[in-house]
């Protein structure tokens, strides 16, 4: 699998050397890669260049004190601490270095690599000399053996006026090293738009034509395909479910508006996911004003939604497409029907609601996703449960994924589909 910076939370920890200036670009650049950056510095290292600078080029406030009011309960070290998946001191003196193998922690820096279960990583620059010292190769031997990786240093023309070994590695080779400590995902660098949550078709101002779904497979699968890498873009509609981290969302609520916003980005995916609920049907003409309750019957007069996954997927070069088919019967019959007449890659098929059934025979849907009479498929599964059964298909193919939290079943569900992704790439 390739390396990957895609959706990585990274701090860069400046120490006060002359080489401080390139971790200005260095920012830039693991931005650039797909990371999250946050910056720390040193003391010594404000000497050198402000925080100012790297705040203008993060976008957030960079951190230099170990006790932070404006942080909860002033312990700003163990967010940062926890925040992080790579903390790179960049560059990290002898000074900074000798601490770090000491164990110190009685500055920001000092703590946060001490509080963190993060990857950790250190890029030395200072004077060859000091470099070379037996101090310092002690230090830097008892920090390896810690687990810090360590990117350089380069040889060269220093500061000082002297040459040898002790220069800040170039930026785009600490990029390129710290990518090499993750493992990419099956998705890395992968563009995917998700659908989730049910649509909201107003009649009037205080109500509307909805449907049960709930949104959490839909945002179980974003989870899912971040942690493999993927650079996610979440279509929801009303739902209250937490964002998922490093997830673009946009809320909608009515089936027009998502439309809309899936076919204003979907030239740049190269996945769609299409896990919404979204109604197939909207009122022709809404009421401005709450209707009131009368004695008579309340005709109203509904005209097609845009069939959203259809239109994706006859694209001229559409995305690789995932549609979903919440079915109460004939789940395998209507499944493979809605693979072929929308002309998708893969679907995934559901039970949902309460089918009947007598006590002499099992329904041949249950059957096809190896339930008995008496497993109760349709008890706690489908919408608004926290477990799910689904039996994908494909041109020829399919698989079952037996019942199982959501977020487990998401996890198999995008592995599943990587792979068929992949093959069609290949």
């Amino acid at each position: 699998m390739k390396a990957s910076l895609h959706n990585k939370n990274i701090i860069i920890g400046v120490c006060g050397g002359i080489a401080a200036y390139k971790s200005a670009e260095l920012v830039r650049r693991l931005q650039d890669a797909g990371a999250q950056v946050r910056v720390m510095m040193t003391a010594s290292a404000i000497e050198f260049i402000t925080p100012l600078t790297f705040q203008a080029l993060s976008g957030y406030p960079v951190h230099t004190e170990l006790l932070d009011p404006q942080a909860e309960a002033g312990m700003g070290h163990i967010e940062l601490a926890r925040w992080a998946d790579l903390i790179l001191i960049a560059p990290a003196t002898a000074n900074s270095i000798a601490r770090l193998a000491a164990g110190q922690a009685d500055d920001l820096l000092s703590a946060v690599c001490l509080a963190s279960k993060a990857k950790l990583a250190i890029a030395p620059a200072m004077n060859h000399i000091m470099w070379a010292s037996p101090a310092t190769q002690q230090n830097i031997q008892s920090l390896k053996n810690a687990g810090y990786a360590v990117f350089g240093p380069a040889a060269g023309l220093q500061a000082c006026g002297e040459t040898g070994e002790g220069r800040l590695l170039d930026v785009a080779e600490l990029v390129s090293a710290a990518s090499q400590l993750f493992t990419g995902g099956q998705l890395a660098g992968v563009n995917i738009m998700i659908t989730a949550g049910p649509t909201y078709e107003p009649i009037d101002p205080v109500r509307y034509i909805g449907n049960r779904s709930s949104g959490k497979m839909g945002f179980a699968i974003a989870e899912a395909a971040i942690e493999q890498g993927a650079i996610v873009t979440l279509v929801a509609g009303p739902v209250h479910i937490a964002t998922p981290q490093h997830c673009h969302r946009i809320d909608v609520e009515t089936a027009e508006q998502m439309h809309q916003a899936v076919m204003a980005d979907i030239d740049s995916q190269d996945i769609f996911i299409a896990t919404a609920a979204v109604a197939d049907y909207r009122v022709l003409e809404a009421q401005s004003q709450k209707i009131k309750k009368s004695a008579d019957d309340l005709n109203l007069s509904l005209t097609p939604n845009p069939d959203i996954l259809k239109t994706v997927a006859a694209l001229s070069t559409p995305p690789f497409t995932l549609g979903f088919a919440a079915e109460t019967q004939n789940l395998k019959h209507n499944a493979l029907l809605k693979l072929k007449n929308k002309n998708l890659r893969m679907i995934a098929a559901n039970l949902v609601g309460t089918e009947s059934r007598d006590n002499t025979h099992t329904s041949k849907t249950q059957q096809d996703l190896g339930f008995n009479q008496d497993s109760g498929f349709n008890q706690d599964m489908g919408f608004n449960s926290e477990y799910n059964a689904l039996q994908v298909f494909w041109h020829n193919g399919d698989i079952n994924l037996e019942r199982c939290r959501k977020n487990q079943l998401a996890r198999q569900l995008v592995t599943l589909l990587a792979q068929h992704y992949k093959n069609e790439a290949s």
